[in-house]
Order: structure tokens, then sequence, then C-alpha cells
């Protein structure tokens, strides 16, 4: 778990008022300082205060805040480099025996700033620069302290593991998204479609499928890095084409977030759609409605955003006849909840509220915070383009830095949650690999079981 920023993290890039009196700027060398809070500096210094020493060792917070967003100004493999040669370079005094004691004092810090580097940051390590230098740091350690050798063997060996869990996460990502697109041919006719297996035939039990969507939920939030969130504007490498970290896309598994999201909205409109009679398809939108609510009380917004949007697509949304077989009223209030004016105002709301519940949880339930995840990274770009990331005077404006990481921290409390539900496999495996309608087929399906009311929706069924 990253640490919580400083009170400095909590300061808008924008200026606030402070109260009279209580104002304290200073600067040491090319580090500027407010209230004790670092707000600006240069490259070069912010990569200095990154350095251990012998009697120094730089705080958690800013570890993880400098560590999260220096990649929008140097690449980590550069920064890595940097940082380790500066940390044996500062230990040399000309004097063989002085320089390897001088070594053995500050190998252990070395080691703990490269633990805390390889545990919040594993993926960066994808990167076989990565892995060449951690490795002749490793060798060097060797030659001048045993014990900070050890504890580098089994920190390489935990981070081999975590990524060797990426890889096989990412494999099966892939593979059950080639399953999901071998679309068979039935499914592009209604008839033939409705002859399959459907939603209630695999779970009717609102909150145990609000359960089984919290699992997929938390497992693919498990495997985004943070540096994703950075990595999303972050500049590109004029090296990407020739060096393996980079030929990997450095946000696959936020994307791939994302695009669960887009199957869930398309999988609830299909299960709507698909049924030929009107009494079916007013139960499976109850259904979801009673699945939706369920997902707000465990505190899994972003399943319950994916299911309102996929009930408010146009296939769907026009099906007026179904429509009026359904008690709205509990989908009126979820769709207040997640109301997108006053910036989500209702649903940042909830979430505070579900933050804090979180945070004096008695069970493991009460932890799951799921954000609805695409608002979450454009509060996050938002932040980086409004303001600006260096100074007029060159300096890295740091108070920037501190409020992207209060940002991800937030994010990486709630992805450290164990999911404390029971999984049902089969429910997963429809969930995630059942075929899905496209959007002509939506459309198509939906003119079939209620035609086109207007012109407009006469011309669009003749393109299908």
């Amino acid at each position: 778990m990253p640490p919580t920023t400083p009170s400095g993290g909590e300061q808008s890039c924008r200026n606030k008022p402070r109260p009279y009196g209580q104002d304290i700027t200073a600067s040491y060398g090319e580090m500027c300082y407010h209230n004790n809070s670092l707000v600006s500096a240069s490259l070069e210094a912010l990569i200095q205060h990154l350095v251990p020493t012998v009697d120094y060792y730089p705080d958690r917070s800013y570890v993880f805040t400098f560590l999260l967003s220096s990649r929008l100004f140097l690449h980590p493999y550069e920064l890595m480099t940097r940082v380790c040669h500066l940390c044996v370079e500062q230990q040399w005094c000309g004097d063989a025996l002085l320089d390897k004691i001088r070594f053995r004092e500050v190998a252990p810090k070395l080691v703990q700033l490269l633990t805390e580097w390889t545990e919040t940051f594993p993926y960066d390590f994808r990167d076989d620069r990565m892995m060449r230098c951690l490795k002749d740091v490793s060798h060097h350690v060797a030659r001048g302290d045993e014990f900070s050798w050890r504890a580098m063997q089994q920190m390489t060996q935990r981070l081999i593991k975590r990524l060797s869990a990426l890889g096989q996460y990412e494999e099966a990502v892939a593979a059950l998204n080639a399953m999901a697109i071998e679309r068979p041919a039935s499914l592009k006719s209604k008839q033939a479609s409705s002859q399959r297996s459907d939603i209630l035939s695999v779970c009717d039990e609102p909150f145990f499928l609000a359960q089984q969507l919290t699992h997929i939920e938390l497992d693919r939030l498990s495997f985004i890095g943070p540096e994703e969130f950075i990595q999303t504007f972050a500049m590109k490498d004029p090296l990407e084409n020739n060096k393996g970290f980079f030929r990997k896309r450095k946000t696959s598994n936020l994307e791939a977030y994302i695009n669960w999201f887009n199957r869930l909205s398309y999988l609830v409109a299909t299960e709507i759609c698909m049924p030929v009679k009107k009494k079916q398809r007013a139960r499976i939108i109850e259904f979801f409605i009673d699945v939706a609510q369920e997902c707000f009380n465990i505190g899994n917004f972003n399943s319950l955003m994916a299911i309102i949007t996929g009930m408010n697509m146009s296939p769907v949304a026009r099906l007026k006849k179904t429509w009026n077989k359904v008690n709205t009223d509990k989908f009126e209030i979820l769709e207040h909840q997640m109301d997108p004016s006053s910036n989500f105002s209702n649903y940042r709301t909830a979430l505070r509220g579900a933050t804090q519940r979180s945070e004096t949880a008695h069970s493991s339930q009460e932890k799951i915070v799921i954000p609805f995840f695409s608002l979450l990274i454009k509060d996050i770009y938002f932040l980086n383009e409004g303001c600006a990331s260096r100074l007029s005077n060159g300096h890295i404006n740091f108070e920037k830095l501190w409020d992207l990481a209060k940002q991800v921290s937030e994010f990486l409390v709630w992805r450290q949650v164990i999911c404390p539900f029971d999984r049902d496999r089969r429910i997963l495996q429809y969930l995630v690999t059942t075929p899905i309608f496209t959007e002509d087929e939506l459309h198509l399906a939906s003119y079939e079981s209620e035609g086109p009311e207007n012109n407009m929706e006469k011309d669009s069924s003749t393109l299908l």
C-alpha cells in the first residue's frame, strides 16, 4: 500500500487562500518548500533527493510520488540508472577499504528503495534494461554486504513471481476475448439466438450475480499498475520500436478493464433485446435493475454504471411497450445516484460514503470500493491537463505531482481488497465469454421486438 501523500498533496494546483500568518516559503538549493511541503524543484534536484546515503533515506510519500510521475520527464530506466550510479558514486573517496565500508552501510537503504520500486511499480521491470540494471546492482551489493545481497535475491524472486502472474493474466484475458469473439452464426438471428441460454437460466439471484461481477471487477483492478494512469499521457519513447519494454502496451491492463465495462454494457443490452416475448424482456430489465441495486449496496460502482449504460442504450431505451411493463422507480433512483450533472456530484457523495465505510470496516465486504473507472481516469487526465508540469523557471511543479499521487494512491487502497464472496465458475464463465450483439445487431433485435415508430427509425432499420 502506498504511503499517504503529505498535506502538500491535498493542495490543488490552483492557488488557494491560506490563513494569514501561516505562509512559510523556503528554498534549499534547487528545491522550494511551502509550509514544509515540497512544491517545486529542478529535475536533477529531485533525482538527487531520491538517492539514499549513509545518513539519509527519502520519505516514503516522496518515493511513491516521484516514482509515479517521474515518467512524465524521463523513462524509468534512465531514472534507475542515475539513482544507482549516484548512490554508489557518493560513497567513493579513493580509499578502497573505506569505500567498501561506506557502501556496506548504504547498501541496505539502496535495497530498501529498490524494494519499494519493485513492489509498487513492478511492471517497470518488464523492460529488459531495468532487469539488467537490477542484476548489476545485485552483483555490486554481493561484493559488499551479504545480508543486503540476500534481501536483493528475495526481492527479485518476488518481482519475477509478480511479472509471471501478470503474463498469465494477460494470456487469460486474451483467450477469454478470443472466445467471446467467436460468434456463432445463430446469434445473428433473433429467433435462433433465443434458443441459447440467457442470464436468468444461469443465475436468477440478483445479489449473487452482483457478487460475481464484483469478483471480475476486483480481479481486473488488481492487475492495473499505478503507473498506467500516468502513462496514458506520458511522453512517447523515441526508441519504443527497439526496446522490449516499449513493445508492450504501457496501459494494456487499464484498457482491458475499460473493455470489460463496455462488454458488460453490451451484455446487458443483448440480454434485454434477445427474448422474443415482451414479458420476458421486462423480467430481464427488472432483474438487472435489482442487480444494479445490489452493486450499489456492495460499493461496486463500475458494474452499476455499466448496467445503467446498457439499459440506456438506444436499442433498449426505445422498447416503450416493454418498459411499460416495468416498475422503474428503483431504476430512476439509481440513475439519479449516477447522474452526470454537476460533475457527478451525487455519485461522488456516494463514493465518499463508501470510502468512509471502507476505512472503518469490520468485515471484508464493507471494505469494497470499486469506483466508476472512466470518471477516475477523466479526473486524473484533467488534473494533468489543467496544471503545468513545469514552472516558468524550468522547475518541476511538485504540487501537481502530489495531487496525482493522492488520486492514484487512493485507487491502490481500493485495488488491494480481496473479494470475500464465493466464486461460481459457471456464472463467471458466462459473464466473460457468452457472445454479445454488436450495435447493429442490437438495433435489429430491437426493431424485431418492437417495430420502427417513426421515419428516422424506419430509415435506420432498412440499413441493417
